[in-house]
């Protein structure tokens, strides 16, 4: 396989059909690694207001560390998997205690420092290394797992222990260590873009020559994934508490589980379907999770005075919007806004 020639030609393409992104016209460090975080289990169209949004709000490693955990998930509510919010403030705690600024030009070991940090695996070090400091590592995402699988025509399942291995062992044989940083921005564009999962457009692929899955007819079988786990249905009863002065009660989730400090309304959670009620019902969502449907519906209680509930703060409705929560129930305190509108 001639690299050299592989490598012009990905680059070339990118250059003409790269798309402009906010983390692509800048190299700092930190706005990188917050663009990174982002994008995992995100659409780049919706991780562009995010990403303005939370470096307007923490605009360096300082303001975010000295942040309290709920301004970070006020901040990253409605993007879900909050576990990535949590270890990007944790992460920015330790660069803080750590050094005695948020300089993060001028560390030693650039992959072991940022692969050291709460939240960031091999592909997030590998991606700060490259993008940031234009340093010879590669980053695999997924389209980067597709377009190897794909170019090398590989059917070893990538989610695996032995496929993790093999593929970075691809991508380290295949980067451009001259242009790591281009060469990645343009290997992951071309999977966003081109290389996609279904119905590519391989006879207008830049690396049409070297593709092994075009020219064995074995593009529509890869990438290869291990048996995804059988998904587990839950059914979450929220129950909304309103007085006549229209105050409410919310509490915080503190289990490991889905939503981890985030705050809801009283919940019952059910196995197997909901019970039959006669409580009025102002909303039911579906929400899909890698390994978890969710199954939601909120019943409205209009009383004269709230309920003694263990672990449950009394807020006024117009203050519910201070509180990071889910998705789920920011659609239903918009029904409330709806119903209690002043």
């Amino acid at each position: 396989m001639n690299y050299d020639l592989l490598h012009h030609q990905l680059i070339d393409w990118y250059e003409r059909n790269g798309r402009t992104l906010p983390w692509r016209e800048t190299r700092d460090p930190y706005c990188i690694w917050i663009s990174e975080i982002i994008l995992q289990q995100t659409r780049v169209d919706q991780g562009i207001s995010y990403y303005y949004r939370f470096i307007e709000r923490f605009p360096d490693v300082e303001s975010l560390a000295t942040a309290t955990e709920e301004d970070v998930l006020r901040v990253w509510q409605g993007l879900g998997y909050y576990s990535r919010a949590r270890n990007l403030h944790a992460a920015a705690k330790v660069l803080m205690e750590r050094y005695a600024h948020s300089d993060l030009e001028a560390k030693d070991d650039v992959y072991s420092f940022w692969r050291s940090l709460p939240g960031i695996g091999d592909y997030t070090a590998g991606a700060i290394s490259s993008f940031a400091y234009n340093l010879p590592y590669p980053a695999l995402d997924g389209n980067v797992y597709r377009v190897l699988s794909r170019l090398f025509d590989c059917d070893i399942a990538f989610d695996t222990t032995q496929g993790k291995k093999h593929f970075r062992q691809l991508a380290e044989q295949l980067l451009d260590r001259a242009r790591p940083r281009l060469f990645n921005s343009a290997i992951m564009e071309l999977g966003a873009l081109h290389c996609v999962p279904n119905a590519p457009d391989c006879h207008s692929c830049p690396l049409q020559t070297w593709c092994k899955a075009l020219h064995n007819n074995t593009v529509d079988l890869l990438p290869v994934r291990k048996p995804r786990p059988k998904v587990r249905d839950r059914y979450f009863e929220y129950h909304i508490y309103v007085t006549p002065d229209r105050h409410t009660l919310l509490h915080r989730r503190t289990a490991n589980d889905i939503w981890k400090h985030l705050y809801e309304f009283p919940l019952n959670e059910y196995t197997d379907s909901f019970p039959a009620t006669t409580v009025q019902c102002i909303g039911a969502y579906r929400h899909i999770l890698s390994h978890q449907r969710i199954h939601t519906r909120f019943m409205l209680h209009q009383v004269a005075t709230l309920p003694n509930m263990a672990e449950c703060i009394t807020i006024a409705l117009n203050d519910l919007d201070t509180y990071p929560v889910s998705r789920l129930t920011m659609n239903a305190i918009e029904v409330l806004d709806r119903l209690f509108q002043s």
